[in-house]
């Protein structure tokens, strides 16, 4: 099982409309890549230097073959909508876990 992590910090001014469109549009169109099994969107608890606010966005996936599907088919389209609907605004980056056990 992998983790494809995505954290990314959003500006306050437009935070609301960046968290609803996450919830309601990126994240349903992620998952309907069929790549991923599920979705977990976590607000990570710290003050930033830079401001704005942080969330962490893990998309579970079976195995690595999977995870690089998304990348060749998937991947630039998904973060082309984001950079259209929110120029300019955040900053991400993107972490791959290896489950090794869950307990």
């Amino acid at each position: 099982m992998y983790i494809y992590n995505v954290t990314t910090n959003i500006e306050n001014a437009v935070h609301d409309q960046w968290l609803q469109w996450m919830k309601k549009t990126h994240i349903p169109d992620m998952l309907a890549t069929g790549k991923f099994l599920s979705a977990k969107m976590c607000r990570v608890l710290v003050e930033e230097e830079m401001g704005g606010m942080t969330y962490s966005v893990q998309f579970t996936t079976a195995n690595k073959e999977t995870l690089q599907k998304y990348y060749e088919q998937d991947a630039s389209r998904l973060r082309e909508d984001a950079l259209k609907h929110f120029p300019n605004q955040f900053v991400s980056f993107r972490t791959e876990l290896e489950v090794v056990s869950e307990h």
